[in-house]
């Protein structure tokens, strides 16, 4: 039987935290920013590939801080 490793789609406060190194309140400045951006409303989420795109980050490089 081989074991599939799944990866979140959907990106936190405190993964922006890890991520970025700020505190947890940013991270919710930041994703409210990018919801802002992108028109969502308050209760949907951003994706790893949002937060990859507006940030500028790689999406490898973001997933390698959600998995470890």
């Amino acid at each position: 039987m081989v074991k599939v490793k799944l990866n979140r789609i959907c990106i936190y406060p405190k993964d922006v935290q890890r991520i970025t190194g700020k505190s947890e309140k940013s991270g919710r400045r930041l994703l409210k920013k990018i919801r802002e951006r992108l028109g969502k409303e308050n209760h949907q989420f951003i994706t790893t590939g949002e937060f990859a795109t507006y940030t500028g980050i790689t999406p490898e490089l973001i997933n390698q801080y959600l998995t470890d």
